[in-house]
């Protein structure tokens, strides 16, 4: 016999999901509405491992008894050093889906209207859970320049969470990297609008599918975050305050969330920062008049991890603050005892009960997209995909990383010629400082490192030897004479260096997870700010020691942000960046080191000599830039650049209608391909404007003397302005060799 709530409304899967919420949410108390909208603990603290399986805790009985179930639980899956899941510990590939419905489970039988949980994880760079596939950090995926490649992997990290039982992924995409020093840069795509807007589009089309109501079995609703400006903080101190102003907040910060919310993004994440001094969780202007109303978003908001309880500094406590950021436009918290509070909330008139109510109709609106009424369980859902096409997806996104900065006198690619390698540095044979911040514990043996890369793929008879050299902080030098000993007795040298952003157990962390108490060598990362983009002194030594025995120094630089290495451009003989490639970027790079595959990648950032000539970056306003007396205010390699094994050479830009084409051939001896990057700068404008902006841009292929011919559509955003065209390699070549189209903009351009 059905029970009166398996014939509701809201139990028919074939009635528009419109009609179900409105059914469902007729029928909830007010506790339990205020019971969707929290998202208060940690998934790991829902259970514990023991040797038949896993039991749930107390700690998730008493949350589903609070509010007679459970709107969503946060990190579920997730592993590292601050939730403390291990291997030992946590939920593996094997058995995730199994833990995932013990808890969904007894959050339906709890529920009096058995609605379900949605499962909230942490999607950086490929899910971050145990034997999750970790891709190379979202700084490497914007030196690519490639969209349709990210897209490929973003669909695999959204098959990969479903098939393990989760349902809602955060991913970092929104942040603009203004300044090198904040430790959060690797999560940006880069400093350019354009650039990250495409891939933030690329990033929803990968992980949510086509458009439509529901999100097929192995598609994952996206939370971009974040919303909005916490790129721009001041000094690049994490969640500091942010000096914008309304121009820059919509040139600079807004256009990937445009982007994002065009592409169908079903959720946003408030940022931690405040725009002219109201923080995003309480700004009412940002989240609902900007997003909800002009932008036409439907989706949700949640905030931020204790975002909501910061806000009780300006409302006094912590009732008044969750009223605050729901009447702002919060949907959904994060940790949050603010949310908590929402029924007294209510009941004291701060928030109305249909302000609530419109809140609870879009959490439980994603969850009828998700359809998780009718398959509220994982296991047996969705077979995983393969592992291997994982491993090749991330290879494919390293390898296209991987960007080639100078090679002096043609040393690269390695030739035939050098039959003795001498490959050194603090990163030359470890795996734990390619994968970033966020990232889940690997298992023994996943990954290749630089070494493990050149001694695989180097020609039969080659004799690759190692040495570490020194640390990757500090200023140990006790290993530099036995690596400088065999850099002399080699015919080349690889030095592999940079930053990290691994954690260790004896990382110390906030509340929100990010590191407070570093481990002696992460110098990257959430809470890893720096106030200069040096690397550990004695990378330094090593390289100038190195250099002095006059055996070639190919340099590889391993990091999440721009160091600032002036050194390795005047000293060595080539300087590749490669990012966080990711475990198997060691592959990667010895496949371009090698010439195995063309060295493909562009900056994403400027690269600046030092921290003291920040900001850098390529699309400042227009004005009389001045340098500085005792340094260049030019960045040591700008936005865009990338160098290749071959050459090519650009045709000047023509106009026809509103396209853009210009001619490129390959003037070189090899196959290569070259990203040509279409830039503006406006003549004529209403408002001050910049020196370039990026306006679009391609790869294109091409075999020795091979000429093509690439076309770029112009915008709908150029109407009553004069402008030119410049087709170029770089933001330093458009703006100082590259022949120039101009082009008047009719005062009304049809959108």
């Amino acid at each position: 016999m059905l029970t009166p709530n398996q014939t509701a409304l809201y139990r028919n899967p074939t009635a528009p999901i419109q009609a179900r919420t409105r059914d469902l949410l007729s029928r909830m108390t007010l506790r339990e509405k205020v019971g969707q909208l929290n998202q208060r603990m940690y998934g790991w603290d829902a259970y514990r491992r023991t040797p038949s399986g896993f039991e749930l805790t107390e700690a998730l009985y008493a949350e589903t008894e609070r509010f007679a179930g459970l709107g969503a639980l946060y990190g579920l899956l997730r592993a590292d050093a601050w939730s403390g899941v291990d291997h030992a510990t946590g939920a593996d590939a094997a058995d995730s889906a199994a833990l995932a419905d013990l808890v969904q489970r007894h959050v339906v039988n709890n529920s009096r209207l058995g609605i379900p949980a949605l499962f909230v994880e942490e999607v950086p760079h490929g899910h971050m859970a145990l034997d999750g596939t970790v891709f190379p950090v979202n700084l490497a995926v914007g030196a690519t320049w490639d969209p349709q490649l990210y897209e490929q992997a973003a669909a695999h990290a959204a098959a990969e969470l479903r098939s393990r039982g989760g349902h809602l992924v955060l991913v970092s995409a929104l942040d603009i990297a203004r300044d090198p020093r904040w430790g959060r840069t690797e999560e940006c795509f880069g400093e350019d609008p354009y650039l990250a807007s495409r891939l933030t589009e690329a990033l929803v089309r990968g992980m949510q599918g086509n458009p439509g109501d529901l999100f097929a079995p192995d598609k994952a609703p996206v939370v971009l975050k974040h919303f909005a400006g916490q790129g721009a903080t001041i000094g690049g101190r994490n969640s500091a305050e942010s000096e914008l102003g309304p121009r820059e907040l919509h040139e600079i910060h807004l256009p990937a969330a445009r982007a994002g919310v065009r592409a169908g993004a079903a959720a946003v994440m408030a940022a931690y920062n405040e725009v002219d001094g109201i923080p995003c969780s309480a700004n009412r202007h940002l989240l609902d008049e900007l997003l909800r109303h002009r932008w036409g978003f439907e989706g949700l908001v949640m905030a931020d991890g204790l975002a909501v309880d910061r806000l009780a500094r300006i409302t006094g406590d912590p009732v008044s603050a969750g009223a605050l950021a729901l009447n702002s436009g919060v949907d959904l918290s994060l940790w949050d005892e603010g949310f908590t509070h929402l029924e007294e909330a209510v009941e004291r008139g701060l928030v109305r009960e249909d302000t609530l109510d419109a809140a609870v109709t879009r959490v439980l609106r994603l969850k009828f997209r998700l359809g998780l009424f009718e398959r509220p369980y994982a296991a047996g859902q969705l077979a995983p995909p393969s592992a291997a096409r994982g491993r090749a997806l991330s290879t494919a996104l390293a390898r296209a990383a991987v960007t080639l900065l100078h090679n002096n006198s043609g040393v690269l690619p390695i030739p035939p010629t050098a039959t003795r390698i001498a490959v050194l540095g603090p990163h030359a044979a470890t795996i734990a400082h390619q994968l970033g911040d966020y990232t889940a514990p690997q298992r023994p043996g996943t990954g290749t490192s630089v070494l493990d890369g050149l001694r695989r793929l180097a020609r039969p008879g080659t004799d690759v030897r190692h040495a570490r050299g020194c640390a990757l902080t500090g200023g140990d030098t006790s290993g530099i004479p036995e690596a400088v000993a065999l850099a002399r007795e080699s015919d080349l040298a690889v030095l592999v260096l940079g930053g990290s952003s691994a954690r260790t157990p004896e990382t110390g962390f906030a509340a929100n997870g990010a590191a407070q108490q570093t481990g002696s060598e992460m110098t990257c990362g959430e809470g890893v700010d720096l106030a200069g983009l040096r690397l550990g002194e004695a990378q330094y030594e090593l390289l100038r020691a190195v250099s002095a025995t006059g055996t070639p120094a190919i340099v590889v630089l391993v990091q999440g942000r721009p160091h600032a290495v002036p050194e390795a451009a005047d000293l060595a003989a080539a300087l590749l960046t490669a990012w966080y490639p990711g475990p198997w970027g060691g592959d990667a790079i010895a496949e371009v080191l090698l010439g195995h595959a063309e060295p493909v990648g562009r900056l994403p950032v400027s690269v600046p000599r030092s921290a003291a000539q920040l900001p850098v970056y390529y699309n400042h306003k227009d004005t009389e830039y001045g340098s500085y007396v005792d340094e260049s205010a030019e960045p040591l390699y700008s936005f865009g650049h990338g160098l290749s094994y071959t050459t090519f050479a650009y045709g000047p830009p023509r106009l026809s209608g509103r396209t853009v084409e210009a001619d490129i051939t390959n003037t070189g001896q090899r196959h290569g391909r070259s990203v040509a990057q279409l830039y503006l700068r406006r003549l004529r404008t209403p408002f001050w404007p910049r020196t370039l902006e990026l306006h679009g841009f391609q790869a294109v292929d091409l075999a020795p003397g091979e000429t093509r011919t690439v076309t770029f559509s112009l915008g709908a955003d150029l109407h009553g302005t004069v402008v030119e065209f410049r087709v170029a390699e770089s933001a330093r070549e458009a703006l100082t060799t590259a022949p120039t189209q101009s082009f008047t903009a009719p005062e009304e351009t049809p959108r």
